[in-house]
């Protein structure tokens, strides 16, 4: 039996998004429908909202999310009935050439949902992430679905399944920083601040924290940096060798993803550092450095795919670390709404004043 459910839809490339019913598929095997507790509001959506990731329109957006399993198809083991999951947009396959490398954190071949969902008359809708959350239900891969411990409240448990895991994992697993590590951040929104969160968790011994906005630097230190630097009065690589001895710090994370960013980054590192690039950048950006400068500094220089984690097995550490009051998810919750609100959302986030949105269903 087929689902109809409410769901927000950007049909046109930078046209403002529409809540509409949808029809969710009965799941077919290996797939599960889950119903949807709360659903964070993220840039990839916006991203997809502006076509900058491909014009399959029309989109079924939202991905970052927390919910109710309703419904498995054949073959599915790994989650049932009434399980409360964190949803994946990456689902190793354990066959591709990575997966059986044993990096399946960097699976070619991820999992997604076979069948598509909706509109009215049929139009088959291309879900955003393989997920399309901001929706009462959806349709995904069953290894997409993470099951974790339903004490945590989903307002908050939904963000670990994108911006949070994102910058943590760059943190902790890209970064690999380390206890006594000198770790500087630039750009403090929710992925920022999950990398500040995470390299204090295992012990970076100073925590820089770099944005334009003071707001913004303000919440970082409540993360757990240790120093703020504004970039808008002071430059970021200047301040953060001043605050290492003139070094440089062992670990530089780009969680914006601009030229001028990645650039402060890259000269902002001690030498042989690491440079973390998480943020997004816009695809049609380039950057040029001196080749001298590439070789002499050494290092390493790492692009973060969704914080090269494994979502099976960091989704419920970082839920027990939260439940356990080591990792703090609720401070990324600046507000929650209704899915009528989402282009609202997008706004304030372009406006940097919120963390995260996020619609509860």
């Amino acid at each position: 039996m087929a689902y109809e459910a409410r769901a927000v839809v950007a049909r046109e490339k930078g046209a403002p998004v529409s809540v509409e019913t949808i029809t969710v598929p009965d799941p077919g095997p290996g797939e599960v429908v889950v119903r949807i507790r709360a659903c964070g509001v993220c840039h990839t959506d916006l991203h997809y909202r502006e076509g900058a990731i491909t014009d399959d329109f029309p989109f079924l957006l939202g991905h970052e999310a927390a919910g109710t399993v309703e419904a498995v198809g054949d073959g599915v083991t790994n989650v049932g009935p009434g399980d409360y999951v964190v949803l994946a947009w990456r689902a190793p396959c354990g066959r591709c050439r990575s997966c059986r490398r044993g990096r399946p954190w960097y699976c070619f071949d991820s999992a997604n949902a076979a069948q598509p969902m909706t509109l009215a008359g049929g139009v088959p809708l291309a879900a955003a992430l393989g997920i399309g959350a901001f929706a009462e239900r959806t349709l995904v891969a069953a290894d997409q679905a993470v099951k974790v411990d339903p004490a945590a409240r989903p307002e908050a448990a939904g963000l670990i399944g994108c911006g949070v895991m994102a910058g943590f994992g760059a943190a902790v697993h890209t970064g690999e920083v380390g206890l006594g590590d000198s770790v500087a951040v630039i750009g403090c929104g929710g992925v920022g601040n999950a990398a500040i969160a995470g390299a204090a968790l295992v012990g970076a011994r100073r925590i820089i924290a770099v944005d334009l906005d003071p707001r913004k630097l303000e919440v970082a230190l409540h993360f757990g940096a240790t120093d703020t630097v504004n970039a808008a009065q002071a430059d970021p690589v200047d301040a953060i060798r001043e605050l290492t001895a003139g070094y440089g710090a062992d670990v530089v994370i780009d969680a914006v993803g601009l030229p001028q960013t990645f650039r402060q980054a890259f000269y902002a590192r001690d030498l042989a550092g690491t440079l973390v690039q998480v943020g997004v950048p816009d695809p049609s950006t380039t950057i040029e450095l001196p080749l001298i400068d590439l070789f002499g500094r050494g290092g390493a220089l790492k692009s973060s795919w969704y914080g090269d984690c494994l979502p099976s097995r960091d989704f419920p550490i970082l839920i027990d670390l939260y439940l356990q009051g080591r990792f703090d998810l609720d401070r990324f919750v600046s507000e929650t709404l209704p899915l009528e609100a989402v282009e609202d959302a997008f706004a304030k986030m372009q406006r940097g004043e919120v963390l995260r949105s996020v619609v509860v269903l």
